[in-house]
């Protein structure tokens, strides 16, 4: 069931239902049982690596650009990124597509900033080195990728723009699962941050996501499936994060 644009009482903007449906579409967002990295049960999975047609690709990068619109504008004060950076592999198709239809919506602003990737083995031959892409030298680096869980990738993009001379000004993820980092025991009820609460608190970095988990169950509710709803409802319960 596709969620139409006229859903009366929506609290979901246009472009994040035009994203879910495509996810739906493409079964790149699934609702059942899934065992994540971490050994949590997760009612649902997002796979960025679906998203392998040209409708796909059009959809994300459209969801990106008007999330990082919106995101630019609340944080006005943030310096004006020059980079997108997309963290080999998933992360490199992201920046392309997110960049051409920023470039689209506003060429003015956007037609000269550049997109960035890492290889994930340094090239010893031809021009050499660990980046494919525009320079990070002194470049403000806006990173996109698409589901955070541990934090582990986004640490390790930000010691890679530092390293090349860069400062990353943002995250923009597609999905923000909104639950707390794992622990070696996952189920003491003790609070604590989600990663890209961590990575804020650490780094002073400002994140923004296309859709939460709470845009989930609010399209689920949308649907009428009840079942899946209250399923993702007793998984936020019992692993949302702190912040």
């Amino acid at each position: 069931m596709a969620l139409s644009d006229t859903d009366a009482g929506s609290p979901v903007p246009a472009f994040k239902r035009n994203f879910l449906n495509s996810c739906l579409s493409a079964n790149v967002l699934t609702f059942g049982t899934y065992t994540l990295k971490s050994g949590r049960k997760s009612p649902y999975f997002f796979n960025a690596g679906s998203f392998h047609s040209g409708d796909l690709l059009s959809a994300i990068g459209t969801a990106y650009a008007h999330t990082i619109i919106n995101f630019l504008s609340s944080n006005s004060e943030l310096p004006r990124p020059n980079t997108i950076f997309g963290p080999a592999y998933k992360g490199i198709p992201l920046a392309c597509c997110t960049l051409l239809e920023l470039q689209r919506i506003d060429p003015v602003q956007w037609g000269k900033v550049e997109y960035s990737f890492n290889r994930k083995e340094k090239k010893d031959h031809g021009e050499g080195g660990g980046l494919v892409g525009g320079s990070l030298q002194g470049a403000n680096v806006l990173v996109v990728d698409d589901v955070i869980t541990a934090g582990t990738a986004m640490r390790e993009t930000i010691e890679i723009v530092k390293r090349e001379g860069g400062k990353v000004v943002g995250f923009v993820v597609a999905v923000d699962r909104m639950e707390k980092m794992p622990s070696t025991t996952d189920d003491d009820g003790v609070p604590r941050p989600s990663a890209m609460g961590q990575i804020r608190k650490e780094y002073g970095v400002p994140t923004a996501s296309i859709v939460t988990l709470d845009d989930l169950i609010e399209l689920l509710r949308m649907k009428g499936d009840e079942t899946d709803m209250e399923r993702l409802k007793d998984y936020r319960r019992r692993y949302i994060a702190s912040d």
